[in-house]
């Protein structure tokens, strides 16, 4: 009997990456070091729908520091599909164009506690449940047992390590002129490619 094909697990990480740190990093590594997926895709959203976006960064130049970030890790791929659909970006639209781009991938979707929580306000948020595995990544005194009874269908990662930083933080630090945070939580090269562009000014102007 033949046997049947196997498909490729990818995980699907959504965000503005505004900009891209060590923990989106960190959290990557472990979702594919935990067995969960073949690969981890970051997908940059030019527009989020439920965000403001009057301190984003234009997407290329996001995209471009995720590709540094990355580096020569594999594993871990950048995608621009959202860039070239109509905005804002929808989850339920892009899921559906990379299935049908890709139909030999199995997907996974990942997202932040936060999200979890308000994750019936998405677009369309029933057909995603049904179309994807959603992996959960527990941010600091998430009450786990609150998505067990409103979403059993999503899986909350184990073991993940806490990353204490957001990107917020790091470009508050960067527009007042402090680059402590910055050194601490961004590669070197993004930091470098941040200097160098005069991104989130004044950066120690």
């Amino acid at each position: 009997m033949q046997s049947k094909k196997k498909h490729k697990k990818v995980t699907l990480y959504f965000g503005s990456f505004n900009p891209v740190h060590n923990g989106h990093i960190g959290l990557a590594n472990h979702v594919i070091n935990s067995g969960l997926s073949d690969e981890l895709w970051f997908v940059v959203s030019p527009q989020n729908p439920l965000k403001q976006q009057t301190d984003l960064l234009d997407e290329n130049l996001r995209l471009e520091m995720l590709r540094l970030a990355i580096g020569s890790n594999l594993l871990l791929q950048v995608s621009d599909i959202e860039f070239f659909m109509p905005k804002p970006s929808y989850t339920v639209n892009t899921l559906q164009a990379l299935q049908i781009k890709y139909p030999d991938v199995q997907f996974f979707l990942l997202i932040g506690s936060d999200n979890a929580l308000v994750f019936n306000k998405w677009k369309d948020y029933t057909t995603i449940l049904r179309t994807v595995k959603i992996l959960v990544y527990p941010r600091t005194n998430f009450d786990s047992a609150h998505l067990k009874h409103t979403f059993p269908q999503m899986q909350l990662l184990k073991q993940a390590p806490i990353f204490d930083i957001s990107s917020t933080q790091i470009r508050n630090d960067l527009e007042n002129g402090n680059t402590a945070l910055a050194r601490q939580w961004l590669k070197p090269e993004v930091l470098n490619f941040i200097t160098e562009h005069k991104l989130y000014a004044p950066l120690c102007s």
